[in-house]
Parts: C-alpha cells; sequence; structure tokens
C-alpha cells in the first residue's frame, strides 16, 4: 500500500473531506489546487495537511515512476490537455480517482449508507450522520456541506457505519462513470432524481443509466429508500432492482401527518400509524421529506424511529443551506446554495410560509454548470414566486441573458454583472423586517458580507 498520496483538486468538498479520511486512517498527505477558500481552508490548516497553489508539474517529483511509494489521487477538476495531467501520464505514475481511492481504503468493510438525487444530498446525508450519532453509533462521513452538529464535512468516525453523500457526477477525465458507483453501499437513499449536470449529461436518460448502475450493487440484505411517486426514479427500478424498497412521501410508508405550515413541526407516520412528532429548526417540505428518508435509513441500520425523532428535534442544520448570515437593522441575511430550480422553489416557500407576509426580497446567482449554460432558464422564473422581489446576476460566461427571466418575473426585478452596483440597488430598497436570501453555489463576490456590511453602516 502506498504511504503517501498527493490530491489534485484538494480544495473542493469532496477531495478535501477525503484528504482529512486519508490522513487520519495514516497517509501521508498532501495536495494542490487554484485556490482554497473557507471553509476547506480552515479544514485542511486545521488537520495540518499542506497545499500547493496552481498546478505545476514540478509538484509531482518524488511520486515518480511505478515502484515511487505514493499514488496521486485526481480530481475531477483535472483535465485532458492541462500540463499536470499530460505529465503525469506520460511519467508513467500510479495514479487513481478521489471515489476509487476511497472506495479502497476507507469504505471497504463499512456498513455504508449513501444518500443521492438531484437535491437534498447533503441535508439528508447530515440528518442522518446525526441520527447515527446521537444514537451513539460514532458513524463516518463524508457530506458536501458542513453540518452544524459536526462543524466539519468528513470523519473517519470509530463505529461500523460510514454516512455519504452520493454524488452522480462523474469520476475523473479517465473513468466517466458517476461517483457513486465505487462506493458500494448497503443503505441508499434515492431523494428525489432530475435533469442536472448537462455538461456532463446530455439528457435525463444518461442520468438514470448511472442510477442503474447503482442499484446493480446493492445486495439483497440492503434497503432502497425512495419517494413514492417520482417517475424519473420509478423507471430506474423497472430497469431492474434486487433490494427491498421503502418509500416516503404522500402514499409511502413513510408519510407525513399533521404538520404545521412551515414544516417545523410535522407527525412522522410509519405504515399508517403515528411514530412521534418533530419539532424543529428547519422549514419547508422538503426537509420533511429529507426527514422521513433519513430516518427510514436509520431504521435500517438499527436505529428505533423514536430515537431518529428525538435526534432531528436537536438538528443543526448544514452551512449555506438557508443559513442565516446576519441580522442588522431588523434585516435577515440568509445564504442558500442555490443550484437547481427546484431547490429554489422549495426553500423558498418553506420561508415564505414562516415569515408570512413580511418581505421576501432574493439576488440569485446563476452560477452551476447546468444554469449557466441555460437549460433551465425556463423553470427559473416560476421557481421565484414565492419571493416579492429579485435581483438576477448576469454571469460572465453565462451562454444566456438573465434577462429571459426577468421578464417572465410577475414580481419587481433586475438584472446586471456588476456584483457591487447590485449590492448597492439592494440595499437602497431593504427596509426593517424584510427577509434577504442570497442564492448562490459559489461566493457571489462577497455580496453577503458586502449586504451586512452597508446595513450596519446605514444604522450608524
Amino acid at each position: 500500500m502506498s504511504s503517501a498520496i498527493h490530491i489534485l483538486g484538494i480544495a473542493g468538498t469532496f477531495m478535501g473531506g477525503l484528504a482529512q479520511l486519508a490522513k487520519a486512517v495514516g497517509f501521508e498527505v498532501s495536495g494542490a489546487d487554484q485556490a482554497v477558500y473557507s471553509p476547506m481552508r480552515e479544514q485542511l490548516e486545521a488537520a495540518q495537511i499542506p497545499w500547493v497553489e496552481g498546478y505545476d508539474a514540478a509538484q509531482l517529483d518524488g511520486f515518480e515512476g511505478a515502484n515511487a511509494d505514493g499514488e496521486i489521487v485526481v480530481g475531477n477538476v483535472m483535465r485532458r490537455g492541462m500540463p499536470i495531467a499530460e505529465a503525469l501520464l506520460d511519467r508513467g505514475m500510479r495514479y487513481t480517482s478521489g471515489p476509487e481511492w476511497l472506495g479502497r481504503h476507507v469504505l471497504h468493510g463499512k456498513w455504508v449508507l449513501a444518500v443521492a438525487g438531484t437535491h437534498g444530498k447533503t441535508t439528508t446525508s447530515s440528518m442522518l450522520a446525526w441520527i447515527l450519532e446521537y444514537a451513539g453509533l460514532n458513524p463516518g462521513f463524508l457530506i458536501g456541506g458542513v453540518p452544524g452538529n459536526f462543524g466539519c464535512s468528513a470523519r473517519l468516525g470509530g463505529g461500523t457505519f460510514f454516512v455519504i453523500e452520493a454524488d452522480e457526477y462523474d469520476t475523473a477525465f479517465f473513468d466517466k462513470r458517476s461517483k457513486f458507483v465505487h462506493y458500494r453501499p448497503r443503505t441508499v437513499v434515492l431523494n428525489n432524481l432530475e435533469y442536472d449536470h448537462a455538461d456532463i449529461f446530455p439528457d435525463l436518460a444518461a442520468i438514470q443509466t448511472q442510477f442503474h448502475h447503482l442499484l446493480r450493487m446493492i445486495p439483497p440484505s440492503g434497503l432502497i429508500v425512495k419517494p413514492e411517486h417520482d417517475a424519473a426514479l420509478d423507471a430506474v427500478v423497472q430497469r431492474g432492482c434486487w433490494t427491498p424498497l421503502e418509500s416516503f412521501g404522500v402514499g409511502g410508508a413513510w408519510a407525513v401527518g399533521e404538520a404545521a405550515a412551515d414544516g417545523s413541526r410535522f407527525e412522522v407516520l410509519l405504515d399508517g400509524a403515528t411514530q412521534g412528532v418533530v419539532q424543529w429548526s428547519q422549514l419547508g417540505a422538503h426537509n420533511m421529506s429529507n426527514a422521513l428518508a433519513a430516518l427510514a435509513a436509520a431504521r435500517h441500520a438499527g436505529v428505533p424511529v423514536v430515537l431518529g425523532i428525538e435526534a432531528l428535534a436537536q438538528f443543526a442544520g448544514v452551512k449555506r443551506r438557508l443559513e442565516v448570515r446576519g441580522k442588522v437593522a431588523e434585516v435577515t441575511v440568509y445564504d442558500d446554495f442555490a443550484h437547481h430550480p427546484t431547490a429554489i422553489r422549495t426553500t423558498l416557500e418553506g420561508l415564505r410560509a414562516r415569515i408570512g407576509t413580511s418581505r421576501l426580497l432574493v439576488l440569485l446567482d446563476p452560477r452551476s454548470n447546468t444554469m449557466r449554460m441555460g437549460v433551465h432558464a425556463d423553470t427559473l422564473a416560476p421557481a421565484l414566486t414565492a419571493a416579492d422581489a429579485v435581483w438576477l446576476f448576469q454571469p460572465a460566461d453565462a451562454g444566456w441573458d438573465v434577462r429571459r427571466v426577468a421578464e417572465a418575473l410577475t414580481c419587481p426585478s433586475w438584472s446586471g454583472g456588476d456584483v457591487a452596483a447590485m449590492v448597492e440597488d439592494v440595499l437602497t430598497q431593504l427596509r426593517p423586517g424584510d427577509h434577504l436570501v442570497l442564492m448562490s453555489n459559489g461566493s457571489f463576490g462577497g455580496a453577503h458580507e458586502r449586504v451586512l456590511q452597508g446595513l450596519r453602516e446605514r444604522a450608524l
């Protein structure tokens, strides 16, 4: 076994988490990336994992040759044509992908609980890991965000169980299968399935094929947890399923009974029988569904439902999932990792149910690869109907004009490509009692802090 690994693309949430797990199992770990931002910078520093800035091929020295005591772990940010990727291949070095390395060195021998789907993976994985932790099972996990109950995106844990956010994105430039085929889970949550990742999948059918590959490796003693009504997932199951199924949602084995309008309190039903009531800090119908899926998966791992319900009462959420970044001058500012119209819609509807008639304002950065390509251009306006006003950012590399969305909105809207100017415009229109949600899966040019600082200055 190689005792050292060098990770190309170490600043990504997945690869940064992998780096921490690798060090925990005894590997010497280093890495490289173009930029290392918060919160991964702090996590790598806390783990004392060094990295270099950029992808100069000289960093491969010392790992060269078939007999070298080391391996290069290649993130999917690497592309053919990049000098370091060409050097890696030309030198005949030992290399692998992050998911394959993880499956071989960390997940092998574990009871893997994988959470897959287009939306809700991070939140559901965080709920599931917390339920297992609350039950005393000390799970390991690797999650594409930072769960509030743990303060880190990955840990090795000390028990049998390992929770992983199972991404369908491709594995590496030399392995175009989805990441999750390397995890070999025993318990699988399939939250939902819609078209996404248009940069690598030509259509929904191509994604369904990857999910079919995932189902082919789940053992007969395992469990698949899926929504009762999801046509895309139903089609995947019909292609072949060799594992018991449990469904959630309306008409499913797991369902919501009586519930508060904002989802802050809801009854959990299993086969029509009341299991208990979840009262928590989360909101929205989407999070109630996420909770049902997490409870079902945890029960498969041996956690009684009543204990899972107790755990959810203390679930602290996930950073950047409708996270309150601050409240200044009676204006509440949220950060949300928006990446798909369905997630945008459910998040805003949940917040609307909680805040009632207070004004709900949205700054949206359509930054995901799929949104930048314009694939969701016609579904973004319907996703924003809960908002009272919308500001749409125009990414410089977008292949379409966001004014197309603005024209379809019924509420006041503005668009532009200057973050600072957009923030200034927002500040002129904010008033006490407003709720402002900044939606982006990137840093949004520091817009969150710009707004908060502007509010502070205005309050002086």
